[in-house]
């Protein structure tokens, strides 16, 4: 009895194992979805809008939270004169989060 136990714990590790990266593989694209948009608005293109894409996800790994990453937005994007509400931007986040769904459904796994 004790091994189907072990075997049932074994699984459900396996499967919050799984959707935990999953959950991580959909943040980290959604996040580098919106840098690169937010790189676009502050003119960025190349190496530089790559760049600060992913530091746009190094700030969901370092301070967990998609209001760190709202907050990195707007503060670069208000250091720049755009002028732009955090409303908006949380309707992009969104709206990238959608992109990262949709991608992942047609080509699971596949690094961004």
């Amino acid at each position: 009895m004790s091994n189907v136990f072990d075997d049932r714990k074994k699984a459900f590790e396996a499967k919050y194992q799984h959707d935990e990266e999953q959950r991580f593989r959909l943040v980290s694209h959604r996040n580098h979805l919106f840098g690169l948009w937010a790189a676009e608005a502050l003119g960025l293109t190349g190496a530089d809008a790559e760049t600060y894409a992913r530091g746009v996800v190094e700030v969901e790994l370092t301070a967990r939270g998609e209001d760190a990453v709202i907050g990195r937005v707007l503060g670069d994007l208000a250091a720049r004169g755009i002028d732009i509400g955090e409303g908006r931007l949380r309707i992009k986040l969104e709206k990238c989060q959608g992109q990262a769904e949709a991608r992942e459904r047609a080509h699971p796994r596949e690094p961004f």
